[in-house]
């Protein structure tokens, strides 16, 4: 066990903590990857061998430090690679390490449904049941050419390989994910379309205001549309200028949704993820002569350090307090 697949319980308010618990992270070892909007990996082959501690020990103090000094509980999953760390995350339990040994990865895979492994989609899982391949052991015990002829021949490969245990990932240091999503489920399928607008102006704000916290800027805007049959439309934007302006991600949010020309449509959830981030301080900003774009803005820096005082539903607007 080298790898840990850690999931530090943040509520989504909260995501602007994500890179100071990378570098709580990065104490141990250089070899990072963040997962946002909560999530990260951490090889610790070289940490073992310096501290003289084992992955599971290291992850107790890993949990240890991160409610100490960011107040964050976590849950930890440990195997020999990144896919096995994933997979053992799913059976953590607060305060205990789910690890999965090198001995022990055939019997941890055997009883899984193959849709728990990584990669396999709902199709895929689909047509592996149709022929009775339900679990990852059965998976891992047909023929390389069945499964070949099923999902085709790299896949077929890979699926056989990952079923078996084999786990040719790695892990890739990066910094913080350069998107950030957030969604709007409704308790009932909505056709309501003023209703749908409410959700993308929550949404809008909340991606704005997460964005201003983090000194970022978004250059696309991308909304997902879930309906009551489980199918979804997707549509990207790229904006005119990269912003972090909630007026203008709603106005884009607007434009999309309207441009779907949904009639009657049952929908389910509304998603809308921010793109292409970068710095604040590296954006530009057409200046124009409308006043009301200043005030808006300058309303929204006041509004963000309200938020950041009494919480992230102090302020708000009209719409979404009725």
């Amino acid at each position: 066990m080298t790898i840990l697949c850690v999931r530090f319980q943040l509520p989504p308010a909260r995501e602007a903590a994500l890179p100071g618990l990378l570098g709580l992270l990065e104490d141990f070892t250089p070899v990072v990857e963040a997962l946002p909007p909560d999530r990260a990996l951490a090889d610790l082959r070289g940490a073992e061998r310096y501290f003289g501690r084992d992955a599971v020990e290291l992850a107790s103090v890993i949990r240890v430090r991160a409610l100490a000094l960011h107040g964050v509980d976590c849950l930890i999953g440990a195997g020999p690679g990144p896919m096995l760390a994933r997979m053992a995350l799913r059976d953590a339990r607060p305060g205990v390490t789910r690890a999965v040994t090198e001995e022990e990865v055939a019997d941890f895979l055997a009883e899984k449904p193959v849709a728990a492994l990584p990669g396999v989609g709902t199709a895929t899982a689909r047509t592996l049941c149709e022929y009775g391949l339900d679990t990852l052991g059965r998976v891992a015990a047909a023929p390389l050419s069945t499964l070949q002829r099923l999902v085709g021949a790299k896949a077929g490969r890979e699926l056989h390989e990952k079923a078996s245990g084999v786990d040719r990932g790695r892990v890739v240091p990066n910094g913080v994910s350069r998107s950030l999503a957030t969604e709007r489920p409704f308790t009932r399928d909505e056709l309501d379309p003023d209703r749908h607008r409410r959700a993308l102006l929550s949404a809008a704000g909340e991606l704005g205001a997460r964005l201003r916290a983090l000194d970022k800027v978004c250059g696309a805007l991308t909304l997902t549309v879930r309906y009551a049959d489980r199918s979804s439309t997707t549509r990207t934007r790229t904006l005119k200028e990269p912003t972090a302006h909630s007026a203008a991600l709603t106005r884009t949010a607007y434009e999309m949704y309207e441009a779907l020309g949904l009639q009657r449509a049952r929908v389910r959830v509304m998603s809308l993820r921010a793109e292409a981030l970068g710095p604040a301080e590296q954006a530009s900003h057409q200046l124009t002569f409308d006043p009301t774009d200043d005030k808006l803005r300058r309303i929204e820096e006041v509004a963000d350090r309200v938020r950041a005082k009494f919480g992230p539903h102090a302020v708000m607007p009209g719409t979404l307090a009725a």
